[in-house]
């Protein structure tokens, strides 16, 4: 499969044995069928924000607590020694070296706002996943509880979604243009960064086909595995947002890298395609975010 070299100090996924893997891959599936249920179907019709967090734009609600606890319920009884790191609960180290790796609402102002664009990501990852570079994902999934749709994947085993009761092989797309690229991206919650971001669109966006923002990463980076967006760039995301996704594009034959083009995304940059598209969208962003 497609992907970044592996940097030194990262380990390889290989290191769990192929049926563990695919066992792994199976939990998550289900973990974030059970939890993208839960906030569909129990949403208050009067949600509001329970509390902010970086800024007065990065908001959680109580869905977010709710969907946190039941997936760290749930991976307690099944899987008590690995760690667990969650977006909003915080990390504890296990003592297998694995770690599940959690979002339980990605989009979260998507679904603040009843957008049917947001989702639930769970990986578990090999490695210390807070600290960069140091670790890899050997399993995950994606679900957007709104169209029932589920990509998952495991290390060296391809990516698929399932959803209306099919299952079936993801695959990037194959645009080899960058003119002709339709393209994902996301903005930071700082309202400073945010400006430089914006930048970078205005000048790309006369250059590619068009320019999308969804406003949840992991879709995104499903959407790239899929053939949905030829190419998706963000910085700012954190293990959690990327997980996942990450490992769905590389199964589906994708690369992810960070700054330059090679090593592991990161909250620097994270930026995927195909691997023709992949270097020509990167020296664009990386010579776009290099401006003063």
């Amino acid at each position: 499969m497609g992907g970044p070299p592996d940097p030194e100090d990262a380990p390889d996924p290989h290191q769990v044995p192929a049926d563990e893997r695919a066992e792994l891959e199976r939990l998550a599936v289900d973990l974030v069928e059970e939890t993208g249920a839960l906030i569909r179907e129990e949403r208050p019709d009067g949600l509001g924000v329970a509390h902010t967090k970086s800024s007065d734009l990065d908001v959680v609600t109580e869905m977010d607590t709710r969907a946190e606890a039941l997936l760290r319920d749930r991976l307690a009884a099944a899987r008590p020694e690995d760690g667990v790191l969650g977006e909003e609960g915080g990390h504890g180290a296990g003592s297998t070296g694995l770690t599940w790796v959690l979002d339980p609402i990605d989009g979260t102002v998507n679904y603040l706002y009843d957008l049917p664009s947001y989702a639930v990501s769970v990986a578990v990852v090999l490695g210390d996943p807070t600290t960069p570079s140091a670790w890899t994902p050997v399993a995950g999934a994606v679900i957007n509880p709104r169209t029932d749709e589920v990509f998952h994947a495991h290390s060296g085993g391809g990516a698929r979604v399932t959803g209306r009761g099919t299952t079936r092989s993801l695959a990037v797309g194959n645009q080899a243009r960058l003119e002709s690229a339709l393209l994902a991206t996301g903005f930071s919650y700082d309202r400073a960064v945010r400006r430089g971001q914006a930048a970078v669109v205005s000048d790309l966006l006369p250059r590619v086909r068009d320019v999308r923002r969804m406003g949840a990463a992991a879709l995104d980076l499903c959407h790239v595995a899929a053939g949905r967006v030829d190419g998706y760039w963000e910085s700012g995301l954190q293990p959690w947002d990327l997980a996942a996704g990450w490992l769905v594009v590389t199964e589906a034959g994708g690369v992810v890298t960070g700054p330059g083009g090679s090593g592991p995304p990161s909250g620097d940059l994270v930026l995927a395609a195909n691997a023709i598209l992949h270097p020509l969208l990167s020296d664009e962003i990386d010579r776009l975010s290099a401006r003063p």
